[in-house]
């Protein structure tokens, strides 16, 4: 095929990065090359818009075992152990196909975790949808939830992993892009990391799991675009999950971490084998050199392209020392899945695709990962979708009160989610303690003595009307769940949803977001371990609010049921811990402002605008601080934030 402005554009490169492309190689890149760089240049594996910012977030902390850069970020939780936890999305995928994009969301970001050799206690999700209600849209917005709880339950309790808590907001800036962020966390003893490094030259790669399709292919590629009019045709770059054989690669994989034959391991996520091989090269300062005959296949006539940039799901790539792969080769052997030898770890930095002996690709490591194109994009006035005044507000009567308490106890975003939890099993392996419908989740980790709280939080209406106010707030949410649990927050994951980063306001969004979820983060003690950032949520030029999504794990010394959010029994006096500051909000004016932001104004007043609520982040850490010395001496049987 020749390479036109046409193949070019197909493939998400503008004409400026092909011709760096061919400067960096020194020559035109063929077919296959072309869809090797292209999709390890796309937003969703280089970062290359947001790579700059990112810097900003502190990732540095005393409990901090693995930052960002790895498959998830570890912290130390005490008595030899560490947990291993990241949060991503998959948002593309489930507005295409609602049930696998979801599913298979939750089997990426488990492959994540047991891929540094923790086994995975606990799964999340925060979700954003579409008003079911919507008079023009509600169908397919109930059709995509269904579809997203659905896939996110089937292979949660497939896998045998409880889901036990996360969040579900419905607002119309999600009518054409719902929001799928999966969050996983597991557990080992902090002196068995492993690492996504491909080290010893002469080294076997080996392949292990399923069989590779053409599932998935460029479906990092279109992570990295909006939606159109032929987003339906996209369906075929969904991918295809399969838990049950998630699990046996789960088992066969920390076997033979366990055995010691192994150096290296990662998961062949977005861009498949492209982005796994050259991943571990260029951490490891190393090439690697395949063959693509190797390669267990589902379909016949597959090309080398289209092997490359396959994302069938439940796949590794493994470095063992040259001499033991007999060893690897029976471990997979007893639990029914592949293990193939496809190439060797090479001293030149380079990855070399082979088919049947003849070299179809080389590309420098560099080039695909550390060399990838990193941009400033321009950043202008973050873009608000609502005045910052309102309309004058009503004086309601008391049956008027009375009338908006049911309502708003009704409305989507604040009734009841059973319906979505009572679909997953929260309680497998029986750790749980607090289960979903809590202000933050609790598990208990046995072999530590210890237990572990985790909250998602994100509020999209709040960042449109400030996006560093909002995201700010997020974090001072998610610590404030924790801290009704009795857990000390000690490090967090974060998920950065975005439209068009190429829109000067929408980067604006996100730089202003970053800055303040780093202002919070610093402020509360929760450095950033590792996270996603999800550009071009945008259906034919119509953005989704601003949402980054922030994911704390928190600490609690005892393995104990912690206290619950409901009233126990009559007669118990109720406290506020915290309330209105001197001074803040004191301005009738700025009241109402914060007002217009508020759930309140949103399904009373059918209209929002204005700011966010206020926030002041010291008082706020007090009354955490506060709330936890409450909970810990079980001075409280209900707390709730």
């Amino acid at each position: 095929m020749t390479i036109n402005a046409e193949v070019i554009e197909q493939h998400g490169l503008t004409i400026e990065e092909y011709e760096l492309i061919v400067a960096k190689i020194g020559r035109e890149p063929n077919l296959t090359e072309l869809g090797i760089i292209s999709v390890m240049w796309s937003e969703h594996c280089s970062y290359k818009s947001s790579r700059k910012h990112l810097k900003k977030l502190p990732t540095s902390g005393e409990r901090i075992l693995v930052g960002p850069g790895e498959n998830a970020g570890i912290v130390d939780i005490g008595n030899g152990y560490a947990a291993a936890f990241k949060i991503e999305s998959h948002n593309h995928p489930s507005f295409i196909e609602p049930f696998q994009g979801a599913a298979t969301g939750v089997g990426g970001i488990l492959r994540d975790i047991f891929t540094m050799g923790a086994r995975p206690l606990a799964v999340m999700d925060s979700l954003r949808f579409g008003p079911p209600n919507d008079p023009e849209a509600g169908n397919r917005n109930r059709h995509i939830a269904g579809g997203v709880v659905g896939g996110i339950a089937h292979y949660g309790n497939c896998f045998g992993v409880p889901t036990i808590g996360g969040e579900c907001v419905f607002e119309s800036s999600y009518n054409g892009n719902p929001l799928v962020n999966a969050f996983a966390l597991g557990i080992f003893r902090k002196d068995k990391i492993f690492f996504g490094k491909a080290s010893g030259i002469g080294n076997p790669v080996i392949y292990v799991g399923a069989k590779t399709g053409r599932d998935g292919i460029h479906g990092a590629s279109m992570a990295s675009a909006e939606f159109d009019e032929q987003s339906e045709e996209k369906r075929p770059n969904v991918q295809v999950g399969d838990p049950f054989l998630e699990k046996l690669l789960l088992e066969a994989c920390l076997e033979v971490m366990d055995k010691g034959v192994i150096l290296g391991i990662q998961d062949m996520g977005a861009a498949g084998l492209t982005c796994s091989t050259c991943e571990m090269g260029g951490r490891g300062g190393t090439g690697v050199e395949i063959d693509l005959k190797n390669v267990p296949q589902r379909e016949q006539g597959m090309t080398p392209y289209e092997i490359m940039l396959s994302e069938s799901q439940e796949r590794m790539l493994l470095i063992a020392e040259r001499g033991v792969e007999k060893e690897v080769f029976a471990v997979f052997k007893k639990w029914g899945l592949d293990a193939v030898e496809i190439g060797t770890v090479t001293d030149d930095g380079i990855l070399r695709v082979r088919d049947h002996g003849a070299v179809i690709a080389e590309v420098p490591n560099s080039l695909l990962t550390n060399d990838a194109p990193l941009y400033d994009r321009p950043a202008t006035t973050p873009f608000r979708p609502a005045p910052l005044v309102g309309p004058k507000l009503p004086q309601p009567s008391a049956t008027e009160h009375a009338d908006a308490l049911e309502k708003l106890l009704a409305a989507p975003d604040l009734c009841s989610k059973r319906k979505i939890y009572e679909q997953y099993d929260y309680m497998v392996r029986t750790n749980t303690t607090a289960p979903p419908g809590c202000d933050a989740a609790v598990i208990r980790v046995k072999d530590a003595g210890v237990s572990l709280a985790m909250a998602l939080d994100g509020n999209g209406r709040y960042c449109a009307f400030s996006p560093r106010e909002g995201a700010k707030l997020a974090v001072a949410e998610c610590c404030r769940n924790l801290s009704t649990v009795g857990a000390e927050p000690i490090a967090a994951t974060n998920c950065l949803n975005f439209g068009n980063p190429e829109k000067p306001e929408i980067m604006g969004q996100f730089v202003e977001a970053v800055e303040g979820m780093g202002e919070a983060c610093r402020h509360f003690g929760t450095p950033i371990t590792g996270g996603n950032v999800s550009f071009y949520n945008e259906t034919l030029g119509d953005a989704i609010y601003p949402t980054p999504v922030i994911g704390i794990v928190g600490l609690v010394d005892h393995m104990g049921v912690p206290a619950g959010m409901h009233f126990q029994r009559p007669g118990r006096k109720i406290m506020l811990v915290g309330g209105l500051l001197p001074g803040v909000n004191a301005d009738p004016l700025d009241l109402e402002r914060r007002f217009g932001s508020s759930q309140y104004a949103k399904v009373i007043l059918g209209e929002t605008w204005g700011l966010p609520p206020a926030l002041d982040m010291d008082y706020e850490k007090r009354v955490h601080k506060t709330v936890r010395a409450i909970v810990r001496a079980r001075l409280s049987e209900s707390v709730h934030d």
